[in-house]
């Protein structure tokens, strides 16, 4: 069996890519809300690592400036900068190459918005930091893995919320699968 500690936010679509590719795999989440406090990541996974019998980390860089690296002692982990990397790396280069003030949404970040952004955030109590957090963006880009209508009508809340348009691209989770693979195999 392969064990992965992983991001709250990708657990899900780890567990369903493991399922549908027969894999033997206990995945062991961590909170998603750690991505608010990213200097909180690497002690997190350092910690889930403690027991010795971690294979890997599902998860990318996510703002830890090389401290996630740092903790990992050889264990691997998902390629990139952030899990928009690792869902879509080469649509997010081009999206943001079209229009450098994107905001991009997850299924997982779509779905959970009001609690992981707005109330995290406190824009749920104080809606003028609306344009000290997001004033500089133009544009929402939902990276849809699975699109549902419940999701798509979450995206569309989050996107009015912020006073933003919002654009969809299907991405589905093949990169993240093919990431999956490689840190799998480097474990066997």
């Amino acid at each position: 069996m392969t064990t992965i500690v992983a991001c709250g936010a990708l657990a899900v679509h780890i567990q369903a890519i493991a399922r549908r590719r027969g894999w033997d795999v206990e995945v062991r989440p961590l909170p998603a809300l750690l991505h608010n406090r990213p200097e909180r990541i690497a002690p997190a996974v350092n910690a889930a690592l403690g027991g010795g019998d971690v294979d890997a980390v599902a998860y990318a860089d996510c703002g830890t400036y090389g401290a996630l690296d740092e903790v990992l002692d050889g264990v691997p982990r998902l390629a990139g900068d952030h899990c928009y990397d690792v869902l879509a790396r080469d649509e997010v280069r081009a999206a943001l190459e079209e229009e450098p003030g994107t905001y991009f949404l997850t299924d997982f970040l779509a779905r959970t918005f009001e609690h992981t952004v707005l109330k995290e955030l406190g824009l749920d109590r104080h809606p003028e930091l609306r344009d000290a957090y997001f004033g500089h963006y133009t544009r929402i880009v939902w990276l849809a893995q699975h699109p549902t209508a419940a999701t798509r009508a979450a995206a569309e809340r989050a996107a009015a919320r912020l006073g933003l348009p919002l654009e969809v691209r299907q991405v589905g989770d093949e990169a993240l699968e093919t990431q999956l693979a490689s840190v799998i195999y480097q474990t066997s």
